[in-house]
């Protein structure tokens, strides 16, 4: 490789790292659970304050595109407020602190779906919002699921599990049936690493 290409390179991994603020101060307006609200203020590498920027803390998610034993894959549909929608999505949850992600999403697979999975391959890493939410989103492939009990679910949630077919879900995903953005965006990892996309 030419000298100059190294140089553009380097400007460029440079240039990425010079975009990013400095914190200069932070506080907490609202701490639950579920929700965390904190607003900073920052100062940008051309020394502009940004004042009151909102920082939603939310916990880390893991989420499955899960395939049965039948090669069948789970979707979970609910009813999902803020949007007001009856969403169709992928089965998962938030992991708790200092859980290893895919034993929480074991956990949440057979509380959502009944189905316990034990293979697990890592699809992709995800930011869920990142101008406003620090939260991860981790994706996994989980194949060979069974049905081993029946739902288990907390109280504010009402799960309805549906089985569809591969070519079906893509159809889906196509068709833009499929809103939780995450959600689909696992979808088509899925869908890649299973040879269909």
């Amino acid at each position: 490789m030419a000298n100059h290409d190294l140089s553009t390179m380097n400007k460029k991994e440079n240039s990425s790292e010079a975009l990013r603020w400095n914190l200069l101060s932070s506080e907490y307006i609202h701490k639950s659970k579920w929700a965390t609200l904190r607003v900073d203020t920052c100062e940008m590498p051309n020394g502009t304050i940004v004042d009151d920027y909102y920082v939603l803390e939310y916990g880390s998610w893991a989420n499955a595109v899960a395939v049965t034993e039948e090669g069948k894959i789970l979707l979970i549909e609910q009813y999902r407020h803020a949007a007001d929608i009856v969403s169709m999505e992928i089965p998962g949850g938030v992991v708790e602190d200092g859980e290893d992600k895919v034993a929480g999403l074991r956990r949440e697979l057979l509380e959502e779906t009944g189905y316990e999975f034990d293979d697990f391959e890592f699809l992709c890493e995800l930011c869920s919002n990142p101008s406003t939410a620090n939260n991860r989103v981790y994706s996994y492939l989980a194949r060979g699921g069974k049905k081993v009990q029946g739902q288990h679910l907390d109280p504010h949630e009402e799960i309805i599990v549906h089985e569809y077919s591969v070519a079906e879900v893509k159809q889906m995903l196509l068709d833009n049936e499929i809103l939780q953005a995450m959600h689909s965006s696992a979808l088509f990892f899925g869908l890649v690493k299973l040879g269909v996309l």
